[in-house]
C-alpha cells in the first residue's frame, strides 16, 4: 500500500494526468468524478487531423484514461461530490456523497482541484437563436457530431451544408454578460474544425466571423495562412440571425469596408462559445476556503490544496496537462517526497 494519499476532485484531462503523475510515484490516489465517466469535455472532441497532426490534443484524454484505469495506484469514485472538508494532524477528512445518496468518509494527505470549467450557455443570451432554431448548434456540439459520424450535416433534415458560418467569442470579450476574458482555445478549435471540415466536404462553403484571431501552437502562422485559403474570414459578429422558409439562417452583420449592414443566409451556424467557472466553483471555495479572482475561476492553492487545469482559467489541453504536472510536483514538495520524477 502506498504511504501517501491524494484525493483529486475532477476526473477531466488535468485531474487524469495529475492522477497518473502521482501514481507512477508510489502516490496512492483516489479519483472523484461528479459525472458518471471520467473525461470531462475532452471527451466528446473530435481528432482534427488533416493532412498532418494538427496537435489539437483530442487524442491525449483517450491515452490519459487508458494510463489511469490500468494503475493499480489509482481509484475511481464516479457520481461522487464532496460535501465537507475537515484537516487534523496534517492530514483531510472529506465526506463523499455518491448521487444515489450514499456518503462515506476518505481520508487523505492532499488534495488536487482539477474541477475544470462550464461551456458559456447561449440560450437566452445571445441573439443567435440557440435552442430556437434546429441549425445553430455550438462548437462542442459540433466536435461531437465530428467524433461520432465524421461529416457534418443539419439536425433539421440532416443534409449536408453548402454554408457554415462560424461565429466567435460567444461568452467570451463580452462586456455586457461581465465576461471579458478571451477563452483562449476556440479559435484554434474552430479554424481545426474548418479545415477538416473542408477537407472532407470540399464542396462546403464556411465563413469565420470574429473580433480577432488568438495565436496557438508553434506553427500558427502557417496553419493560419493555409486556413485563409480555405475559410472566408470576416472580421465582424453578427448581429441577430432570423430563420427562412427553407431552415436556412439569415445572419446580419454590419460590413466595416462598405459601412453598412449586410445579410448573409448559411445552413449551418456555428457557436464558438466560452470557457467560464465551473458551476461548482462557488461552492467549492467556500468548502476548502480557496480564493477566487475577479473572473470567478479559482485564484491559487493553499497548504495541501492544489489546484489545476482549467479551473484556473481557460487553457488548452497542453496547457491543462502541464498545469496538472506542476499541481503534482507541488503536491509531492508538499508531502515531502524526494525523488527523481519525470511527469507528463
Amino acid at each position: 500500500m502506498p504511504d501517501k494519499n491524494v484525493l483529486v476532485i475532477g476526473g477531466g484531462v488535468a485531474g487524469l494526468s495529475a492522477a497518473i503523475d502521482l501514481a507512477r510515484l508510489g502516490v496512492g490516489v483516489e479519483l472523484v468524478e461528479k459525472a458518471d465517466a471520467l473525461g470531462g469535455h475532452a471527451r466528446q472532441f473530435s481528432c482534427k487531423a488533416t493532412e498532418k497532426c494538427v496537435r489539437c490534443g483530442a487524442c491525449v484524454v483517450e491515452e490519459k484514461l487508458r494510463d489511469a484505469l490500468e494503475h493499480s495506484n489509482i481509484s475511481v469514485s464516479l457520481n461522487s461530490e464532496i460535501q465537507k472538508l475537515t484537516k487534523s494532524g496534517g492530514r483531510f477528512s472529506a465526506e463523499l456523497q455518491k448521487k444515489d445518496g450514499e456518503s462515506r468518509t476518505s481520508e487523505t494527505d492532499a488534495i488536487i482541484l482539477a474541477t475544470g470549467f462550464r461551456a458559456f450557455d447561449p440560450e437566452n443570451k445571445k441573439p443567435y437563436g440557440y435552442k430556437l432554431f434546429d441549425n445553430v448548434i455550438t462548437n462542442l456540439e459540433l466536435e461531437r457530431m465530428l467524433r461520432e459520424k465524421s461529416i457534418v450535416s443539419r439536425p433539421s433534415d440532416q443534409q449536408m451544408p453548402k454554408k457554415i458560418a462560424f461565429v466567435q467569442c460567444v461568452g467570451s470579450r463580452d462586456s455586457k454578460l461581465g465576461n471579458l476574458w478571451c477563452s483562449k482555445i476556440c479559435c484554434g478549435s474552430a479554424l481545426r474544425m474548418a479545415r477538416l471540415i473542408k477537407m472532407r466536404q470540399a464542396e462546403t462553403e464556411i465563413t469565420f466571423f470574429h473580433i480577432d484571431v488568438q495565436t496557438f501552437g508553434r506553427d500558427f502562422q502557417t496553419f493560419y495562412e493555409a486556413a485563409q485559403n480555405e475559410v472566408r474570414m470576416v472580421r465582424a459578429i453578427p448581429g441577430d440571425v432570423f430563420k427562412t422558409d427553407d431552415d436556412g439562417l439569415k445572419v446580419s452583420c454590419f460590413d466595416n469596408s462598405a459601412q453598412e449592414n449586410v445579410d448573409e443566409i448559411f445552413d449551418l451556424l456555428v457557436l464558438s462559445v466560452g470557457i467560464t467557472p465551473g458551476r461548482d466553483t462557488k461552492n467549492l471555495s467556500a468548502l476548502l476556503n480557496l480564493k477566487t479572482t475577479d473572473t470567478g475561476f479559482f485564484e491559487a492553492s493553499q497548504e495541501g490544496i492544489f489546484t489545476a487545469g482549467a479551473a484556473l482559467g481557460p487553457m488548452s489541453i497542453a496547457e491543462a496537462v502541464a498545469s496538472a504536472g506542476y499541481a503534482a510536483c507541488e503536491a509531492l514538495n508538499y508531502l515531502d517526497i524526494q525523488k527523481n520524477w519525470e511527469l507528463g
